[in-house]
């Protein structure tokens, strides 16, 4: 079979994949880009943008209902899952349409099918057409990961989901179950409990979204509890087996107690495990760890000095943004220009009702490191943009180095959280003080506002909260 070669081959087109392969074009490099599933990856057909396209559409359904608050009456909302399932298509194909536009605009070859390394530097790839072999200067992986299903779980019945499943949204359950409470258990518990399921959420360990300041979890536990059936934390699921119509579950607490119960469906969240099988990494100088990702230094270099791995393969926060980051730091560095993956300064965002969004050291995370700081709270009870909202649940917090005034830290719960979170990412990335922002004029009236006041309250004289007086 003849081979071709090429400078560098991306294989995986999710946001780190596409991202890679763009950037090398834009540099100058001829790329191939190949993709086994869908364009976009994960994230754009069987994840992020089809769970935040759901989670809207399900927050414009709440909001109508709390409209009458403000004195606003609508009929009961209808659900039409045809006409909610095309939409979600529709935004899902217009984004894939996108990225297969861009690619041809930067001449980036486009393969759909499987990749397969021979050696370091010769890849297989499988299409339906057959067979072609390339050699190549430069390798990066960004195949992503696909949901964990323990062994226990995965009985081949379409009542238990993956996220996969649960995102086709088939039918409403009556009753669901639904394991792990990370952020793809509350995304998608606050989902389906919108659109009318009623929600148990089970969690081994004892709090929802473990590793997210505690501080900000808890106003989404208020809300959670208030639209789900029952939490139960610190529970495992013991066993589960078809029974007639329904799923039945074993349930487990700490002390050993177990329960039996009946669901509809069963969405399965427990983690995500990376797609770093059956491509023939044996074949090359790349190793895996215990788990499956592949190991590589902070210039994202596997031990193999061909072959470069970005995103969720390579562990760490399984986040689209991270992916897009270690892209152009693998790209930079399969070219010589020396760029590092060392420090990355990663928001995370939860996009539940509402929303939470962090960025550098919590509250927590200080505490454990022995690390003082000192806590700037501003409540969205006393900014009027919240109140025009009728969304004054949340809050803004700066986490701030006492002695140099250094902003470490912000964590901000409420409405449009996932927004703000840039303006704090910048803080600080560029090492601002609380003086920075203090002296920012923030426009009002605005929920950023917020970060100013937040900045303010740290010295003691933040306009909309009483005085502490010495």
């Amino acid at each position: 079979m003849k081979k071709q070669h090429i400078d560098l081959v991306v294989i995986g087109s999710g946001p780190g994949g596409y991202a890679a392969a763009f950037y090398a074009a834009d540099l100058g490099k001829q790329v191939l880009l190949v993709e086994k599933e869908d364009l976009g990856g994960v994230c754009l057909n069987r994840g992020c943008i089809p769970s935040k396209a759901f989670l809207h559409a399900t927050h414009i359904k709440h909001t109508a209902l709390e409209a009458k608050k403000m004195g606003l009456h609508f009929k009961k909302p209808t659900l039409d899952l045809d006409t909610l399932r095309a939409w979600k298509e529709g935004i899902v194909e217009k984004l894939s349409g996108g990225i297969a536009s861009l690619a041809k605009n930067r001449d980036v070859k486009f393969i759909k099918g499987r990749a397969y390394f021979e050696e370091s530097q010769l890849i297989r790839i499988e299409t339906k057409k057959g067979q072609e072999l390339y050699t190549f200067d430069k390798a990066i992986l960004a195949t992503g990961s696909r949901p964990a299903m323990p062994a226990a779980f995965d009985l081949g019945n379409p009542r238990i989901m993956s996220s996969t499943e649960a995102l086709q949204v088939e039918t409403i359950p009556e009753t669901l179950l639904v394991i792990g409470a990370g952020y793809i258990g509350m995304e998608l518990g606050m989902v389906y409990a919108r659109l009318g399921s009623q929600i148990t959420l089970v969690e081994a360990l004892p709090s929802i979204l473990a590793g997210a300041d505690a501080d900000l979890v808890s106003v989404l536990q208020k809300q959670v509890k208030s639209e789900f059936s029952e939490i139960l934390l610190s529970h495992k699921v013991a066993k589960m087996k078809t029974k007639k119509s329904a799923i039945e579950v074993v349930l487990e607490n700490a002390e050993g107690k177990k329960e039996t119960r009946s669901f509809d469906k069963v969405l399965v969240c427990v983690g995500r495990s990376p797609n770093s099988e059956t491509l023939g990494l044996e074949n090359t100088k790349v190793k895996l760890d215990e788990k499956g990702f592949v190991m590589v230094d902070e210039s994202m270099q596997s031990l193999d000095p061909a072959i470069y791995a970005i995103g969720d393969i390579v562990g760490g926060a399984l986040l689209a943004h991270k992916a897009s980051k270690e892209a152009r730091i693998a790209v930079e560095n399969s070219l010589n220009m020396n760029a590092s993956a060392e420090n990355l300064l990663i928001p995370a965002v939860v996009y539940t009702d509402p929303e939470i969004a962090w960025v550098g050291l919590t509250q927590q995370e200080a505490k454990e490191q022995g690390i003082k700081v000192k806590i700037a709270k501003f409540s969205w009870a006393a900014s009027g943009r919240a109140l025009a909202m009728n969304r004054t649940e949340g809050f803004t917090k700066l986490i701030v180095d006492p002695e140099t005034e250094q902003i470490l830290g912000v964590g901000i719960v409420g409405e449009h959280a996932g927004e703000l979170i840039g303006e704090a990412t910048a803080w600080v990335n560029m090492k601002a003080s609380v003086s920075d922002i203090a002296q920012t004029i923030h426009a009002h009236p605005t929920l950023s506002e917020s970060i100013l006041e937040a900045a303010e309250v740290y010295f003691n004289h933040s306009s909309h909260v009483p005085v502490k007086k010495k």
